[in-house]
């Protein structure tokens, strides 16, 4: 019983020390802003669901092709991680809009990494 005890008590000491990090949960911390622009992006602005599916389906695209390029994907410079993060935002947007929605919180997120991705890649 003690033994149970005192590696309870030795778990508990460990988790409590390891609290102090900010490794994996950065609630309560300052997110870096990852994106110039504070607000909506330009694809949010933009009302016509037409335009706005092919705007968004330009940027996927492009996202796909710097995912799947082994330039990229070997290259020491982070492109290839913000072509997967904006391949996902963008397919997501996308999806929202083939039913008329427009999900704001996705097609910002696919503007700001795809813009991210082209800033690595120059």
């Amino acid at each position: 019983m003690k033994r149970c005890a005192k590696l309870l008590a030795s778990a508990a000491l460990l988790l409590l020390a390891g609290s102090t990090g900010f490794a994996a949960d950065i609630i309560g911390e300052p997110v870096g802003d990852y994106c110039r622009t504070v607000g909506t992006s330009n694809l949010v602005l933009n009302d016509n669901i037409v335009d706005l599916k092919a705007q968004v389906v330009k940027l996927m695209d492009e996202s796909v092709a710097v995912a799947n390029s082994s330039e990229w994907i070997n290259s020491s410079r982070p492109a290839f991680v913000w072509a997967s993060e904006a391949k996902v935002a963008c397919g997501m947007a996308y999806g929202y809009l083939k039913t008329n929605y427009k999900d704001e919180d996705t097609l910002n997120k696919c503007e700001c990494f795809h813009d991210r991705m082209v800033e690595y890649m120059h």
